[in-house]
């Protein structure tokens, strides 16, 4: 295999773990009932007029499976990382006691437990989506090595590498999907 088509086999594989990643970091912000700081990770607190993320300005913890307490750096902070969170629409309510948030998590209903994994399912498929156009990418690039001297062999050779790796990474989704809808299923 030449160095041009090995060069893009490469590029096509970095892609394709930067979509893997995106998508664990999208499957990790759907909650499964258990309370964790990645909920939070999205969130901006307005801080001296400039968004902030929320992990910036206070310290958010986990004491048990169903607690979030949020510690702000200031005091004044409280009421706005409390609108925050209540803009944020997370279907929590957060609990201000002049010192810190509390975020009591709520057990998830069976239907909401159908919604959660509707919702992983959509974002395993937004991952696929992404590697399979990172193929094509990588293909219409091979393609186009025809014009410096590649010949169509080796052509055929990138393509055929390029598709075991999409086949491999979509398995990857597959199986990070299975793990979160076991997570959501999971009473």
């Amino acid at each position: 295999m030449s160095e041009l088509i090995k060069k893009q086999v490469n590029d096509a594989k970095v892609n394709m773990d930067k979509a893997i990643d995106h998508c664990e970091s999208e499957l990790q912000k759907i909650r499964a009932g258990k309370a964790s700081p990645s909920m939070l990770d999205d969130i901006t607190v307005e801080y001296y007029g400039t968004p902030t993320p929320l992990n910036q300005v206070g310290s958010v913890n986990t004491p048990d499976a169903r607690t979030i307490v949020i510690q702000p750096w200031e005091k004044s902070l409280l009421g706005p990382i409390e609108k925050a969170i209540k803009e944020a629409n997370l279907g929590v309510n957060p609990q201000n006691d002049g010192v810190i948030i509390r975020i009591n998590v709520p057990p998830l209903t069976e239907e909401r437990r159908r919604e959660l994994v509707k919702k992983a399912k959509a974002e395993a498929e937004t991952g696929k989506v992404a590697i399979r156009n990172i193929r094509k990418d990588a293909n219409e690039k091979i393609r186009k090595l025809k014009a410096d001297g590649v010949s169509e062999d080796e052509m055929k050779v990138g393509e055929a590498e390029v598709q075991k790796l999409t086949d491999t990474y979509i398995v990857k989704v597959d199986k990070h999907l299975e793990v979160k809808e076991k997570d959501i299923m999971t009473v």
